[in-house]
């Protein structure tokens, strides 16, 4: 292979993997079998890879598909002779090529796209914590129901009351063991018994029995 042919394969390669298409074809082995020698890596670093990768593939050359006339523009005919006029212009090499990695790529930047934007529509996941309260009375004679009502009272964005009832913790004093719901990014806990400790009409004392992430 002449010298301007291998110059305008490290140029096609610049870009591609390949001489056509996305995988080894017959247009990677018919110009692979028209280079004589090992490419330089120093001078064509390009064509040097992808002659090592198509060396790799060298017992399948025969069953690679595609055809070898891709190849063709690289092989013997790379620079178009100067005419009477001085006219040394090059020709188009690549030609129908082009135009298929141009389809290709904007195929593949659609696909990029919608995928993209289908992972930014996709809902966020919301971490969510069911959590078990114990709620203390200051003694036998409080009011149990007040201060339930109280605890429900808490209105927030994020929180949920679930299910209560009354543990005997000794001497006749009950108390209030009731299950929440809770949006970890907008309810603090902590934020949440420091409120109900404000009904300290009812409330001695407040602990977190149990608390597992939904």
């Amino acid at each position: 292979m002449a010298a301007t042919d291998i110059s305008k394969l490290e140029e096609h390669l610049t870009t591609r993997s390949y001489v056509e298409g996305y995988t080894p074809s017959q247009a990677d082995v018919h110009v692979f079998k028209a280079i004589t020698s090992e490419p330089s890596a120093a001078a064509n670093p390009h064509v040097a890879r992808w002659y090592t990768h198509i060396k790799s593939y060298a017992a399948e050359h025969a069953s690679l598909p595609g055809s070898s006339t891709a190849g063709e523009g690289f092989v013997g005919e790379s620079i178009k002779a100067p005419d009477a006029e001085g006219d040394d212009d090059e020709i188009d090499l690549f030609g129908e090529d082009e135009e298929e990695d141009a389809e290709a790529e904007r195929v593949k930047a659609e696909r990029v796209a919608a995928y993209n934007a289908k992972k930014a529509n996709k809902p966020k996941t919301v971490a969510k914590s069911v959590v078990t309260m114990d709620v203390k009375p200051w003694d036998d004679e409080t009011d149990m129901e007040a201060l339930e009502k109280s605890v429900r009272s808490i209105e927030q964005d994020g929180l949920v009351w679930g299910a209560s009832k009354l543990v005997a913790i000794g001497y006749g004093i009950k108390k209030l063991q009731i299950t929440l719901v809770v949006e970890d990014e907008k309810v603090s806990t902590d934020e949440l018994q420091e409120k109900i400790a404000e009904f300290d009409d009812y409330v001695q004392s407040t602990d977190i029995a149990a608390m597992q992430k939904l």
